[in-house]
């Protein structure tokens, strides 16, 4: 690919630090999202996080040299590594304002591109969305990379948290997210009067589950896409008066926060560092499954 150069209201980011994220594997293998690019070639990788090496005109907040991680999404709803934007599978990217989120000097660029969209999509989806407060109880449907975040998330915020997951293993980090409570089906905290409950799963039985378990006035936040349809007991959301809302990425204000939430040392969620050029056999392993974390393709800096 050309080599980009910032225009009016644009930066150059020089990538430090690369994301690998399931969707890319979608993407790769969906030959109806594949015709969806209005490009080919394009390049992949939206989750990154990289040092400011151009600033176009307009951009006086900005210099050369800011530590910035990119919030992926577009006012238009295209995002970097998608669309008209080529991603951080390449080692230079274009971004504008509504992208750039200064990166703290505390946090490694490998924390700051993780946090871009698995951050953030879990932290949209519980705090902003989910309008998590201190004290409330809150379930916490799948606990993978995304459910895993958004549990944390919500436990150093105060919140009474319950999660369920149906991987004996992954009900293992109960202790170190700060559960309290962890089981098989959130079905099973029915009594404990849940008044919001975020599915990161969405395999349809875990969305219906939600209904049944939650509060009256409870809300459900579906932000999981394991199946693309649930059938859920309309009565309970009729009688109980529930709210359902569904919630996709997460904002550029989103990232700043989840970066003070970091800041403290107490979210370090796994990471399994790999260079570019191990970028297709990364995507491999995540087309494989079975991979503990997020997969961070790291440029020498």
């Amino acid at each position: 690919m050309d080599t980009p150069h910032a225009g009016p209201g644009e930066v150059v980011v020089d990538i430090k630090a690369a994301g690998l994220c399931h969707s890319d594997v979608g993407a790769l293998d969906d030959p109806q999202w594949m015709a969806s690019f209005p490009r080919i070639p394009m390049t992949l990788g939206h989750e990154n996080a990289g040092v400011i090496s151009e600033v176009g005109p307009g951009m006086d907040e900005w210099k050369i040299g800011d530590r910035v991680g990119l919030a992926p999404v577009m006012p238009d709803g295209d995002a970097i590594g998608y669309g008209a934007w080529d991603g951080g599978y390449g080692p230079k990217v274009r971004a504008t304002g509504v992208n750039l989120v200064r990166l703290p000097e505390e946090l490694s660029f490998e924390m700051g591109a993780m946090a871009t969209d698995a951050g953030i999509t879990s932290y949209h989806a519980m705090v902003t969305v989910g309008g998590m407060k201190e004290g409330m109880r809150v379930g916490v449907i799948g606990l993978g990379s995304l459910g895993g975040l958004g549990a944390r998330v919500a436990a150093l915020k105060g919140a009474e948290v319950y999660a369920a997951d149906i991987d004996p293993s992954t009900r293992e980090s109960a202790a170190e997210i700060g559960l309290a409570g962890v089981t098989e089906s959130i079905t099973e905290f029915a009594d404990k009067d849940l008044q919001l409950i975020v599915d990161y799963a969405g395999f349809g039985t875990t969305t219906a589950q939600a209904v049944e378990t939650l509060a009256k006035f409870g809300t459900l936040v579906q932000v999981g896409l394991g199946r693309l349809e649930a059938t859920v007991n309309t009565q309970a959301i009729i009688f109980k008066q529930l709210r359902i809302l569904g919630s996709l990425s997460g904002t550029q204000q989103d990232l700043a926060e989840f970066y003070e939430l970091m800041r403290s040392g107490e979210l370090n969620p796994p990471i399994n560092r790999i260079t570019p050029a191990e970028i297709p056999h990364g995507l491999e392993r995540l087309r494989k499954g079975g991979v503990v974390g997020r997969i961070i393709a790291v440029y020498e800096h």
